[in-house]
């Protein structure tokens, strides 16, 4: 079981390994306060899907840049649905934000948006400040194992730390993909076989 204790160890292990601050940022997130921040997130969503992260956050920039200078996004962006609809989420902006400001659940509006599917939706609206973890295949299993379901995992780990649900997925989030924690072996086999601190020992001595 993930107790207490031992998310605290996986927290100062990503702490040390150099992820403080992606965790200090899920903690301390702004709530989106304008259409064009509304946008921007929208299409570093879209970006990022089905993308490495360091290629996506070149093309968001990339994207960015000619809506800013009025140029047609197809024209950087290689992608013609992906294209189409982030010019179509920029054009429409200031409409979709306020509806997504009044929406009685915001996550299924951002379902709406073009290209924003079940999963992104949770991305999309965690970064839009939302407290919110998105549905991901490292947390099911974990979840699976300690015999309850991911939201429940995420709110009893909140509540024990006093930390917002959306860092608690970052953080376990962030403690799979390292491979500090084998969710695959941890479903299997449990705590003590998919534990491995040396994974980011490695990287601190890089």
């Amino acid at each position: 079981m993930i107790t207490l204790k031992r998310f605290l160890r996986l927290e100062k292990l990503l702490r040390d390994a150099g992820f403080a601050e992606d965790i200090d940022w899920s903690e301390a997130v702004p709530v989106t306060i304008s259409p064009e921040e509304f946008a921007d997130h929208a299409i570093y969503v879209i970006c990022n899907s089905g993308m490495k992260n360091s290629v996506a956050e070149e093309i968001h920039k990339r994207c960015m840049i000619a809506l800013y200078l009025g140029k047609r996004v197809r024209r950087v962006f290689g992608h013609p649905g992906k294209s189409k609809a982030i010019e179509q989420i920029w054009r429409d902006r200031e409409v979709l934000f306020v509806a997504y400001l009044i929406a009685a659940e915001p996550v299924s509006f951002l379902q709406c948006l073009p290209w924003i599917g079940p999963i992104t939706s949770y991305h999309l609206a965690k970064n839009l400040g939302a407290d919110v973890a998105k549905p991901d295949v490292h947390l099911e299993r974990l979840a699976r194992r300690d015999k309850t379901t991911t939201h429940r995992l995420y709110r009893r780990l909140a509540r024990e730390t006093g930390y917002r649900v959306a860092t608690i997925d970052t953080i376990l989030w962030r403690a799979c993909a390292e491979g500090l924690l084998n969710s695959t072996t941890y479903e299997r086999a449990g705590w003590m076989a998919a534990y491995n601190p040396t994974k980011l020992s490695a990287r601190l001595t890089d």
